[in-house]
């Protein structure tokens, strides 16, 4: 099963100083039937304008990747941490017993695009924890690139939860298959790019549920990047 779900399907909220798509229900955006997939909890597609962002506030038991598509953030948190992340990074911060935030764009002329991606954590209550990795670009081509997994394996950052995610850059014509064990759910994100999954077609900004297979082939009618989440189903 592929559910194919259009950029222009997505939720929708204009605050100005952020254009946010939700895949998701997610703060006003509400639809029973899209509430998660599997540990999947939320996908934001936000554009922030120059010199906004999120103002501190605070999460709890989630795990939060953030990959940035265009532009720069600039993270500051009740940890400690601070920093700015740009293209070819991405960031993971584990909310666990709590941990306040603020999420901003540096720039004072350029407007930042971003994913940001909620999962489900395996255990409530852990401690709260931040890491920064860096994804050159170089690493995607041709290939899949581990982004996020529960061991770090292959220099990916690590998350609190059985899932995987990967990213690949194909050029034109360019193929690529993946392995999905039984019982686990997939997601896929097309970044920039045209996607053939299955000989289902996505193109910029489209994503794709999928259950119940098993081999999953990908084809690139353009330079394309995408996202591939491997997940469990929620117990």
């Amino acid at each position: 099963m592929i559910e194919l779900r259009p950029f222009n399907s997505l939720g929708h909220a204009q605050h100005g100083w952020l254009n946010a798509r939700h895949h998701f229900s997610f703060a006003e955006y509400h639809d029973p039937k899209r509430m998660h997939w599997g540990a999947l909890r939320v996908w934001n597609d936000d554009e922030i304008a120059a010199g906004s962002g999120f103002p501190p506030h605070p999460h709890r038991d989630m795990e939060i990747v953030t990959y940035i598509l265009d532009g720069a953030l600039e993270h500051r948190d009740s940890l400690g941490n601070g920093g700015i992340i740009k293209r070819g990074e991405v960031q993971r911060m584990s909310a666990g017993t709590g941990i306040l935030h603020s999420e901003s764009n540096p720039s004072n002329d350029a407007g930042t695009h971003l994913l940001q991606i909620w999962i489900e954590p395996a255990q409530l209550g852990t401690p709260a924890s931040y890491e920064q990795q860096p994804l050159p670009e170089t690493e995607l081509r041709g290939r899949w690139r581990l982004v996020a997994s529960p061991d770090g394996a292959e220099g990916s950052t690590t998350i609190g939860q059985d899932a995987k995610l990967w990213a690949s850059l194909l050029a034109p014509g360019e193929t690529l298959g993946y392995e999905l064990a039984p019982r686990r759910l997939a997601y896929v994100h097309v970044i920039r790019g045209r996607l053939a999954v299955n000989g289902q077609n996505l193109a910029t900004g489209d994503a794709a549920k999928i259950a119940a297979e098993t081999r999953l082939a990908f084809q690139a009618d353009e330079e394309t990047e995408f996202l591939l989440f491997d997940l469990p189903p929620l117990a």
